[in-house]
Order: C-alpha cells, then structure tokens, then sequence
C-alpha cells in the first residue's frame, strides 16, 4: 500500500505535463492568428518550456527512487521525454519568430499551428485515461494523433512548395522553412507519444 501514492503520483505529473503542452500550443495559436508583441508572448512560451523541463526532472527523480512503477520504467522515462521533447519544439518555433523579426505570418503557419494544437489536446486526453486504465479510449485518441499527424505532414509539405513558388526574398523562405520543421517535428513527436501509448496499451489491457 505505501507503492499507491507513488503510482499516483506518476500520473499526475504526466497530466500536469501535458496540460503545460497544451497551453504552449494555445498560444502558439494565438501567436500566428495575431503576430503582435511576439517579445512578450515568446517570454510566456520560455516560462512553460521550463516548466516542462520541471516536470520531467520530477519524473526522473521518482522514477530513481521507486522501486515498483505502475507502467514499465522505459515507457514512463520515454513518455516523459517526448512530452518534453513536444513543448521544446513549440519553444524552438515561438523562438524564431521574435529571433527572426518577421512582421506577418503566413497562412500555413496559422493552420499547422491549429492541426498541431489538435493534436496536443489528443494527447492531453489520452494521457489522462492512463490513471483509470482506459485503454480502449487511449487507442482511439491515439489513432486522431495518427490522422493529424499525417494531415500536418501534409500541410509542411504545402507550406514548403508555396514558400519557393510564392515567396520571392530568399532569407524569408529559410526562416519559414525553419519554422515550419519545428512544427512539423513537434507533430512527429505527437505521433511518438501516440506509439508509446498504444504500446503501454498492448502491455497491460
């Protein structure tokens, strides 16, 4: 009985670490729709990004020290890792927008922007029915993460075959590729998170 806190205590930090994903993303979205005072967003965006570098240390540190996990150690250290992984690459995207001083968004930007929040908010559902052992949801929230996913890679390649057909100022096209890598990666990491979960799924339904 003196394991079922710490079993808890896993699930929680997960959540908590999700829902920080998730509002990174929420105001990623903003970021795109509005592209005003990006100084002070990219500054809210910093502060979750360590945030989520805090959540994933907490998980670390108690998965050193207890000796029964309620899910197998590599799965709880590459969940953690990959959430982090996710809102690193928000961070990175946010980043170069105030980095690169770029006046106006582009409309690929915007959308890849709101599939990826998508996404996110998948991942937030699925993470929490891991408490409750809910497994036929998490492999139906996993498999929208799948779909988004691939609509996303869909969009980067889109945004990346309007940047050279439309954009004519060279230093413009790298700074968008950039971004749009970020984005794009971020939704790859989704996807990972999606592949740990449905493996926890095969493993303990």
């Amino acid at each position: 009985m003196k394991l079922f806190p710490k079993e808890t205590d896993f699930f929680v930090i997960f959540e908590k670490a999700a829902a920080n994903v998730t509002h990174a993303a929420t105001l990623l979205v903003g970021i795109m729709e509005h592209f005003t005072t990006l100084d002070a967003w990219a500054r809210e965006v910093h502060e979750l990004e360590q945030e989520g570098d805090l959540y994933t240390h907490d998980i670390m540190r108690k998965l050193h020290k207890t000796f029964v996990t309620p899910i197998d150690r590599e799965d709880i250290h590459a969940l953690a890792s990959t959430l982090d992984d996710i809102i690193d690459l928000i961070w990175a995207a946010v980043d170069r927008l105030n980095v690169f001083k770029l006046k106006e968004p582009t409309k690929w930007a915007i959308t890849m922007s709101k599939d990826l929040l998508i996404t996110v908010e998948f991942v937030e559902k699925a993470i929490k029915e891991l408490k409750e052992k809910n497994y036929p949801h998490i492999q139906e929230h996993c498999i929208e993460i799948n779909k988004l996913e691939n609509r996303i890679d869909r969009g980067f390649r889109d945004a990346l075959g309007s940047l050279f057909e439309e954009m004519k100022d060279p230093i413009l096209i790298i700074k968008w590729k950039e971004i749009y890598e970020h984005l794009e990666d971020a939704s790859d990491k989704c996807e990972d998170v999606a592949n740990i979960l449905e493996a926890i799924v095969l493993k303990h339904a």
